[in-house]
């Protein structure tokens, strides 16, 4: 879903989410005066708040993101037969976050994060890959839906709807030039095809109307199409031609229809049976600028989305407003949100006033119409809806000369057969000589490799390696960080120097933290990191 029902506010949400225009910050993030005022004001935002300030805000790669349509579209048969449908991406490796501190840490350690984990997905032939999937239902199903089905702030639980998988997305190449395939492309929501017609979607009529304009406008002239990542890849006939830019000039004495000259010289023909058909909705009643009743409930399904979180997701959606409302100057701006939190979840409003020092409560906000108190959808919480493996993460192992390099072995074994993959953090990025006196090459120099860029870490070490690593305030944060972010974490006796002087004395270790002794141990490492987090940890590092 999005932010806003009405298109005419799009300027305005987008204005208020950037820096500040008389100082020009913050840049690139929402934890300002100005957006939580916008959203403070505009009620309907609520849904979309819970959804970005969830772990669905941060996640650990593109590889592991949900994709949506956000409008309700048509679909429309040869009779002319309508269907309303809902788009819907699902990442075939499933749903995966980073914690909070995590994500501020991964942007200094890598701003290229997410760009660099496509390019070396793709690269290795690990091909990311989503199925496309829709939410099909006629207009007996809308009618009875608790909400409009035209308002862009809601959708439709899939344990209400389910998805129906209809194909599949694979990325299997990167582009050839950046510029020629990434900055020109332009997306326009009224490019459809026959079979596809839109519904009275107020926020996607507006959308349809604005983003003709922006490409007119960002990419110089009418004639973008004829940008080859814009062009058509299949035949295709118009009598279009000429204006600023054009690249491609057809001959001949005709460019218009209807025209008697006949033949190929009279150019296409409209063409009733094969042309483009929209829907023949019947509209009836006034035209006038309000939004219907049923657009005016505005909490519903943010509670929904609140109540269908884990506990463990909970607390981070409590973190996330918490913080992102420490950044706001403006003591009311706070409060007001509050108050809108109140009306979604009791416990949510009283974590966040707490984490803020808040007084007292501030009194809920009033709904435009009585808040419906729906039932959990399991589909709408990540960690529910997590991998059944562990293919596709990575595992950071600090290492240094003299480890034992039979282990390391079996653990590139394990991750291989999982499909995962190892990479080594040495002292020197010339990489180590292990025990046995094999030269392994290593992927990142330790300060340069925290352990933020990794799913799980393994600290295997040789006894005087610990001890040098111990004394590394790197290495130490190596350490630190991924037991404070919840971090499988693999070791050996070796290590026990690094750990110790890390923090991790024999209290702090948990279920999470496995000593592998032999290489027989790595499959069963490999396996326990199938759970992505040790979770149980967290309540332990953390706090709202």
């Amino acid at each position: 879903m999005f932010f806003i029902q009405d298109a005419i506010k799009f300027p305005d949400m987008v204005h208020a989410v950037k820096e500040e225009p008389d100082r020009a910050f913050p840049q690139a993030q929402s934890a300002h005066d100005n957006f939580w005022d916008f959203i403070s004001l505009t009620p309907e935002s609520m849904n979309m708040i819970m959804w970005v300030m969830s772990d669905r805000g941060i996640p650990r790669s593109f590889r592991f993101m949900e994709g949506f349509g956000v409008h309700t579209f048509r679909f429309v048969n040869k009779a002319g037969q309508s269907t309303y449908a809902k788009f819907h991406w699902k990442p075939k490796m499933g749903l995966q976050s980073v914690v909070w501190n995590e994500a501020l840490k991964i942007s200094g350690a890598d701003p290229d994060f997410h760009r660099r984990d496509l390019w070396n997905a793709i690269q290795s032939g690990n091909f990311p890959e989503w199925e496309l999937g829709v939410q099909l239902f006629d207009d007996e199903f809308a009618d009875r839906f608790e909400f409009d089905i035209l308002d862009a702030t809601k959708l439709i639980p899939e344990e209400v709807l389910p998805v129906q998988p209809v194909g599949r997305l694979v990325l299997d190449r990167m582009v050839d030039n950046f510029f020629a395939e990434t900055e020109q492309v332009a997306f326009c929501t009224q490019n459809i095809v026959p079979g596809v017609d839109f519904t009275n979607d107020p926020l996607l009529q507006g959308r349809n109307f604005s983003y003709l304009d922006t490409q007119l406008k960002r990419l110089g002239g009418p004639n973008f199409t004829h940008i080859p990542i814009n062009a058509p890849k299949c035949p295709f006939h118009t009598l279009q031609q000429d204006g600023h830019m054009a690249m491609q000039n057809p001959k001949g004495r005709v460019n218009y229809e209807p025209n008697s000259w006949g033949g190929e010289a009279g150019g296409p023909r409209e063409n009733l049976e094969k042309g483009f058909r929209t829907f023949p909705a019947e509209v009836s009643g006034q035209k006038e600028r309000v939004r219907s009743e049923k657009f005016a409930d505005h909490y519903s399904q943010a509670r929904q989305f609140y109540k269908s979180q884990t506990e463990v997701e909970q607390t981070h959606v409590q973190m996330a407003i918490t913080f992102e409302l420490s950044k706001v100057e403006t003591p009311a701006i706070r409060s007001r949100v509050v108050s809108h939190l109140r009306t979604i979840d009791e416990g949510l409003a009283k974590a966040v006033a707490d984490g803020l020092g808040l007084d007292t409560l501030p009194e809920a906000a009033p709904p435009a119409r009585k808040v419906v108190d729906l039932p959990p959808s399991p589909a709408l919480s990540i960690l529910k809806n997590g991998p059944k493996s562990f293919a596709g993460r990575k595992i950071g192992v600090l290492t240094t000369n003299g480890a034992d390099g039979a282990l390391l072995e079996a653990l590139q074994k394990a991750a291989k057969a999982e499909g995962a993959e190892v990479e080594l953090i040495a002292p020197q990025i010339g990489g180590i000589k292990t025990a046995d006196g094999k030269h392994v090459p290593a992927a990142q120099h330790v300060p340069g490799g925290p352990s933020v860029l990794f799913d799980a870490v393994v600290l295997l070490p040789s006894a005087d390696g610990a001890k040098q690593l111990a004394q590394d305030a790197d290495a130490r944060d190596f350490v630190t960080d991924a037991y404070a972010h919840t971090k499988f974490i693999g070791y050996t006796s070796d290590a026990l120097p690094l750990l110790k002087r890390a923090g991790l004395v024999d209290d702090a270790v948990d279920g999470g933290v496995i000593e592998l002794k032999s290489g027989k141990d790595a499959d069963g490492f490999v396996a326990s990191c199938r759970k992505l987090r040790f979770w149980e940890r967290e309540a332990s590092v953390h706090s709202v």
